[in-house]
């Protein structure tokens, strides 16, 4: 396309016009001819006003390095066949007249006008009334041009170059997607977006302009006749930046005798511009504060066309390949912290084409190549199986044998008796099961638990509670931590259901089953640990696993009780993987020995639980910390490589275990890949527990720090390992996913 862009900040500048270079560099880099005419000043807050009567004068500008203000202006034009843009000392709609009519016509016709990007949002009509680049891109329209007001909403007077530089690319890529598929009923759009690091994956969307008005009084102070006029550079920058008018804009109610000679400055009060935003709720300005992008379609007198709404998705940007066949992807991932790390991650497929899709009826044929990367309950499984070499979901129907507590028990224990020398006998605390409905039953469900009740026996008769053996009760389909208690009697057990069964809410006699009986299960009956609740359905099924005792627990972390998070991959039917940057997580408490406490009801859980969904704000930011970086003094060299390779091992052979002997309730196959988040503990001798596994694991536990590094690069080897491959992309793999098990099903 032949692009003009004009603007309303003047040339480039780090104090007025910060972000036009990179948008034309950016714009240049797509392979489109790019025209400029800017005003030679700033001429902010000038709508789309023309000068009558001033005669207009063209300079001529050489732009320098980005983000520097280093550019050449000269009378005349340069005539070396090097870059030139125009300045003109008129108004940004001067600019696209001269652009569009004069200066440029030797170039061909013009395609698109683009405004912008402005220093500063234009959302509301407060703003955009006034604007100088929504003015431009008015008189784009006017002209019978297709034309887009851009706008980098900023959140520091420090540009960051990397930041402005994909906000650049982003805007060139939508501008682009929004030119192709123009509506007949849209005259021009207002796009507004937040300089924010993550800005490419950012969500766009369609967004109706707030309707505000000025209340708090005048926008001008009073000044005495003797002040001298500000450079308008200098004055947009401080209106821009701290949003606040220079001086007193309350209403002056002396009366005055005599007119005094005064002057009047431009310093308007955005108070009402801020309240109308957040009382809106929705609308431009409202996503933005978000942090989302917008895009506000409108015909030429400034109102937004109402049925523009929703989500605007755009196709991944790599150096793709027009030949190759494109990829449509369905990423709706249930989890806002998750979904711009995949998208970014998709960046990997390169040369094929990515193409974003709402759902499986945007395929133009059903047997188009399409990759799912969405909630469980979304996938459309049926379409995956009768497509096996061209769909391509993010999960397995069934994984019940893995993920289910009670059923991980008995796949290790199905294992175990075929292959006794297993590494999970020695990393894996055997569990006893049972159903319980009403806790006046216990004694019967637990007829079969021999283990426990034995344990349980010789524990009473403990003179002392230091030689007592502890157990763990956990509900079989609970996750969080919800309902995780510790016991070492069968009084002390007892208790534990008897509370909740006391704290269930009441239930119609006449519709009530035995399911509704544990309704709601607080972990802060044990002592001082944050609340949490399992639902009825996650309490029937129980287990019972020795308590690990004593856990690894290091100086630098004040002793507290930590487990390891790794993620691991299972791809087609089947290959296991595990991602070498693994998580610490740790309690919120210094660890005690459940032995040193007097009695049940004493039990600090904060001591004992590490999952982080428990603790408040103010403790998990000391309580997420990266496996490998941990300072562990007094531990031997190796022990972190000697910890990841038992993950590595216990790993494989727990999902063999599930893959052979647990095929009903663990059906691989080869277009469906899954993550799966894997808890471990390590204890005093340094040797490593399987926990549990959990689908769709909590990945927001990891925080902000650690977003890039750990859950960004897992997502990157994901497309790598998994989605690439099935796709018949070839690449390096990467040794931060390990093969550590590849399983011949017969079914690849």
């Amino acid at each position: 396309m032949h692009i003009l862009v004009v603007n309303d900040d003047g040339p480039p500048s780090n104090q007025s016009s910060p972000y036009v270079h990179s948008l034309v560099a950016a714009l240049q880099d797509a392979g489109h001819l790019v025209s400029v005419v800017l005003p030679h000043v700033q001429r902010s807050w000038i709508g789309k006003a023309h000068m009558v009567g001033h005669t207009l004068t063209p300079t001529y500008y050489r732009p320098g390095s980005l983000l520097k203000d280093d550019g050449i202006t000269s009378d005349r034009p340069f005539n070396d066949d090097g870059e030139e843009w125009i300045l003109i000392d008129g108004t940004p709609a001067s600019c696209v007249q001269i652009g569009l009519h004069h200066v440029f016509k030797d170039r061909g016709p013009i395609d698109l006008v683009v405004s912008g990007p402005n220093y500063g949002r234009n959302t509301t009509a407060v703003f955009a009334l006034s604007s100088g680049t929504i003015g431009g891109a008015m008189e784009g329209a006017m002209s019978g041009v297709k034309s887009i007001a851009l706008s980098y909403a900023f959140d520091s007077r420090e540009h960051d170059l990397e930041i402005v530089s994909a906000a650049s690319r982003l805007s060139t890529r939508l501008m682009e997607k929004l030119t192709k598929e123009w509506p007949d009923d849209v005259h021009l759009y207002s796009i507004n977006v937040p300089l924010r690091k993550g800005v490419e994956n950012t969500k766009i969307l369609y967004a109706e302009m707030i309707q505000n008005r000025w209340f708090s009084g005048s926008s001008f102070t009073e000044l005495p006749e003797e002040v001298d006029n500000e450079n308008p550079n200098v004055e947009e920058q401080i209106i821009r930046e701290t949003g606040e008018a220079n001086g007193n804009n309350g209403n002056n109610n002396n009366r005055v005798t005599r007119r005094a000679h005064r002057r009047f400055k431009w310093s308007p009060n955005f108070a009402d511009v801020r309240k109308a935003v957040v009382d809106a709720g929705k609308g431009d300005g409202w996503e933005v504060l978000q942090g989302n992008i917008t895009v506000t379609p409108l015909i030429a007198n400034f109102w937004h066309l109402p049925h523009y709404t929703g989500e605007i998705k755009l196709s991944i940007a790599c150096n793709i390949d027009p030949n190759f066949p494109p990829i449509y992807a369905l990423i709706d991932y249930p989890d806002e912290y998750v979904q711009p790390l995949i998208l970014s991650g998709l960046g990997q497929l390169a040369p094929a084409p990515v193409r974003l899709i709402s759902n499986l009826g945007d395929l133009p044929d059903p047997s188009n190549r399409v990759l799912q990367f969405t909630a469980y309950e979304r996938i459309d499984f049926e379409h995956a199986m009768q497509h096996l070499q061209t769909s391509l979901v993010c999960s397995y129907v069934i994984r019940k044998a893995l993920i289910r507590k009670h059923y991980l028990s008995n796949t290790v224990s199905t294992w175990l008796v075929k292959h006794p020398s297993s590494v999970l006998a020695k990393h894996f605390k055997p569990c006893v099961h049972f159903e319980l409905d009403y806790a006046e039953f216990l004694d019967e469900a637990l007829v079969d638990a021999w283990d426990l009740t034995e344990s349980l026996a010789e524990n009473e008769q403990q003179e002392s509670v230091e030689q007592k053996k502890w157990w763990i009760l956990k509900p079989g389909m609970s996750d969080g931590g919800n309902g995780i208690r510790l016991f070492s009697t069968s009084g002390e057990l007892q208790t534990i259901f008897e509370e909740w069964e006391k704290d269930a809410p009441d239930v119609d006699a006449e519709s009530s089953s035995g399911e509704d009986e544990f309704h709601h299960v607080h972990t802060s009956k044990q002592g001082e640990s944050p609340e949490g609740n399992a639902m009825t359905s996650q309490l029937r099924h129980f287990i019972a696993q020795p308590y690990i005792d004593p856990p690894l627990l290091l100086e630098s972390y004040g002793y507290r009780k930590f487990h390891i998070r790794a993620y691991v991959l299972a791809v087609g039917a089947l290959k296991v993987y595990v991602y070498k940057e693994m998580l610490a997580l740790f309690a919120a408490k210094a660890y005690q020995p459940p032995a040193s406490i007097t009695g049940p009801n004493m039990l600090d859980l904060a001591q004992h639980l590490t999952n982080t969904c428990f603790q408040d704000e103010a403790t998990k930011i000391t309580s997420v910390h990266r496996f490998w970086d941990l300072e562990s003094t007094g531990m031997h060299a190796n022990w972190k490589d000697d910890v990841f390779q038992q993950i590595c091992d216990i790993t494989g052979e727990v999902f063999e275990a599930a893959a052979r002997e647990q095929m009903v309730h663990f059906q691989t196959v080869p277009n469906a890949f899954e993550i799966f988040g894997v808890d471990f503990l390590i204890d005093h001798d340094c040797n490593v527990w399987l926990l549990e596994l959990n689908a769709y694991p909590d990945f927001k536990q990891t925080g902000q720090d650690l977003q890039d590094t750990v859950v960004g690069g897992l997502f990157q080897a994901v497309t790598k390992t998994a989605i690439a491959p099935f796709f018949g992309i070839a690449g390096p793999g990467t040794v931060q996913m390990p093969l550590i098990r590849s399983i011949n099903l017969g079914r690849c």
